[in-house]
């Protein structure tokens, strides 16, 4: 599993997909991927997998249109109306209450899994509807096919590694040219 990067949470639901020298990899492959990258965000829950994906998948949609995304990872034909609709879905999916333990004596807030969903999702709401959205990126290093958000208005990598990578590529093709 790719580490986190201090991203806002719906562009570390994006970067679940990932890559390496090894190829693309997903997060989500699976539950126990699902329930790994839940329990890194530092939340846990019965979370379904497929809205999980649906939601990350619908956000890299959009994250794709608000970037012009040229990667190949990035879907040209992409259907911006169906991600919103699944965006919207998500947020609604989440409910929650207060349960009383009478052996222990305690109240615990106890949600679904699709209250972390409807989080991510509601969260990924204020990211595309507000001016942060003007500063979501598409990592172009090579290999990369993450997203960030810039927070500096120098900041062209999602980590200082791409910057590395790019800056050796750009080197490499000065001094290495046929």
């Amino acid at each position: 599993m790719a580490a986190l990067l201090g991203e806002p949470l719906p562009v570390e639901l994006m970067n679940t997909i990932w890559a390496d020298r090894d190829g693309v990899h997903d997060t989500l492959a699976d539950a126990d991927g699902l329930a790994a990258w839940l329990v890194a965000i530092g939340e846990s829950g019965d979370a379904v997998l497929g809205d999980f994906r649906a939601l990350r998948d619908a956000l890299r949609t959009l994250a794709a249109e608000v970037t012009d995304d040229t990667r190949s990872v990035a879907d040209p034909n992409r259907d911006v109306h169906r991600a919103v609709a699944t965006l919207n879905k998500a947020c609604a999916s989440a409910p929650s209450w207060s349960r009383l333990d009478w052996s222990e004596q305690r109240v615990e807030r106890v949600t679904s899994g699709n209250a972390v969903l409807s989080v991510v999702a509601e969260a990924a709401v204020t990211l595309f509807g507000s001016d942060q959205r003007d500063e979501l990126r598409a990592c172009y290093a090579p290999g990369c096919v993450l997203y960030f958000v810039r927070d500096h208005p120098r900041r062209q990598w999602c980590s200082a590694g791409c910057g590395n990578r790019a800056r050796v590529a750009r080197h490499y093709a000065r001094h290495h040219t046929s």
